[in-house]
């Protein structure tokens, strides 16, 4: 993790759903910095507020109030255009849901993102980098529900983005399996130095990150900075 490089400064940023007796504030003056090459967990309970952060941070959502910059570009002022620019050309994301094409093969549905990319990896380095060279040409119906996600992880990666962001990536998973899947997106941030946020209900998760960031009640109530960052196959689920 460098420091002094920062990937997103984010400046009393704000959301707010509905309007009247239906108003739901999902966030409320967050403010935080995110640095190149880190590994960032979000952690809380439900409706606390950090899949909205994520999803504004990743051009999926728009703000209420307040600022996102990207390496000093505000996307908060971006068009439609621009922010399918951004998130082509920078960032990977990876759901709990695999969403993979079902008659497409694993190398197939890689190559999907491959097509758009300025640099991409090829589809058989990016199922290799997550531990599915072997698996190439098999159908998402041949393969279980870690390899589905590591699928998709590579499909994410493939076009090198700067940023992967993770929404509950092993949610649908049991603890054996998760640390397979822990442990690919490691090694995609160790090997392409992708920034990662990923946003999880799991404390066991946490120690991998270098900061752990605390949502309650649309507000980052504690954040915790971990001395290194253990490697999964050290943690206990």
């Amino acid at each position: 993790m460098q420091q002094e490089h920062i990937c997103f400064e984010v400046k009393g940023l704000t959301k707010v759903y509905g309007h009247g007796s239906a108003e739901v504030r999902a966030l409320r003056g967050v403010d935080a910095r995110i640095y190149d090459g880190e590994i960032i967990v979000l952690l809380g309970p439900s409706g606390s507020g950090k899949s909205t952060l994520l999803n504004i941070l990743g051009g999926l959502d728009s703000a209420t109030d307040g600022h996102v910059l990207y390496h000093g570009q505000d996307l908060t002022t971006m068009s439609e255009k621009e922010l399918t620019s951004y998130r082509r050309n920078n960032i990977g994301f990876v759901f709990q849901n695999y969403n993979l094409m079902p008659g497409l093969t694993a190398e197939e549905n890689v190559a999907l993102v491959t097509e758009i990319a300025a640099n991409p990896l090829s589809a058989p380095e990016a199922l290799d980098m997550v531990g599915l060279g072997d698996r190439i040409r098999h159908f998402p119906s041949e393969l279980s529900g870690g390899e589905q996600q590591r699928v998709a992880i590579a499909r994410a990666i493939a076009k090198r983005p700067s940023v992967l962001f993770c929404d509950e990536p092993t949610g649908a998973l049991d603890s054996k399996t998760s640390l397979k899947v822990l442990n690919a997106l490691n090694t995609v941030v160790e090997e392409l130095g992708t920034t990662m946020l990923m946003v999880t209900h799991h404390r066991g998760i946490a120690p991998m990150a270098d900061r752990v960031l605390n949502f309650r009640d649309g507000t980052i109530e504690k954040e915790v900075v971990n001395e290194a960052r253990v490697q999964p196959e050290d943690i206990h689920l």
